[in-house]
């Protein structure tokens, strides 16, 4: 990682944009889960939420700048443990995962505590993760020392992870992406479930065409900004203390 430059004052506005709009998809659990994004050079610095805000009324201001280098008590009381063990192992042993979107949202978490996990490709949406998810069957408890080491070694080269009985979790260069991946894996964990709840037999998409659709979604993936821009530009207008 080199050459970073990280404008700190829009990092924090785009964290604060995708937190209310975490909350308006009802994709969060109010106060719990974080997101966070790495904005030093080396990956080591990076804001996160801090303890006891509700994901609807996140505010740019509101958002803790961190160090993995630090401890958690050197940097503030309003730290939630599990955060600052997961994220900042994460960070500290994953540089490129500049962005970080951890949640426990209802299909994928229900997918989670299935006995297998993976999300297989049955349509177009599903098949932007194929061969692309990291898969952790190990639960070791809430996600605090050693548990949080243990999930920081499991990414690879991937972007999403399934954290097998605990939820998803997303990375990216930036909050756009980490955002847009969480967003639609939540909606093919969605189409997956109900599929299943139909008790009719799924169509499955062949290997082939899934890895042929995940590449044009890679070709989208190069411009995620789109998307992110018109969440701020309503929030903008509807929200606009998110900005301060």
């Amino acid at each position: 990682m080199s050459n970073i430059v990280v404008d700190l004052d829009e990092a924090r506005c785009d964290l604060a944009a995708i937190f209310r709009w975490t909350a308006r998809e009802n994709m969060h659990e109010g106060i719990a889960n974080h997101f966070s994004y790495a904005v030093s050079d080396d990956g080591q610095q990076f804001l996160m939420n801090p303890y006891g805000v509700h994901f609807s009324k996140m505010k740019a201001s509101d958002l803790l700048l961190l160090d993995t280098r630090k401890s958690a008590k050197e940097q503030g009381d309003n730290i939630d443990p599990t955060a600052w063990a997961i994220h900042g192992a994460m960070h500290r042993n994953n540089p490129q995962a500049r962005c970080i979107v951890h949640l426990h949202t209802h299909y994928a978490t229900a997918l989670s505590a299935l006995k297998d996990p993976s999300l297989p490709a049955i349509d177009q949406t599903t098949c932007r993760y194929h061969n692309r998810v990291a898969i952790d069957n190990g639960f070791d408890g809430m996600g605090l020392d050693d548990e949080a080491e243990r999930l920081s070694t499991l990414l690879g080269n991937r972007r999403t992870m399934m954290m097998g009985s605990h939820g998803l979790m997303t990375v990216a260069e930036t909050p756009s992406l980490a955002f847009d991946l969480a967003y639609h894996f939540e909606r093919g964990c969605r189409t997956y479930i109900t599929a299943l709840s139909s008790g009719m037999p799924l169509a499955y998409i062949s290997d082939d065409v899934a890895e042929k659709t995940a590449s044009q979604w890679e070709h989208y993936d190069i411009d995620q900004e789109a998307y992110l821009k018109a969440i701020r530009t309503i929030l903008d207008k509807e929200e606009p203390e998110y900005r301060h």
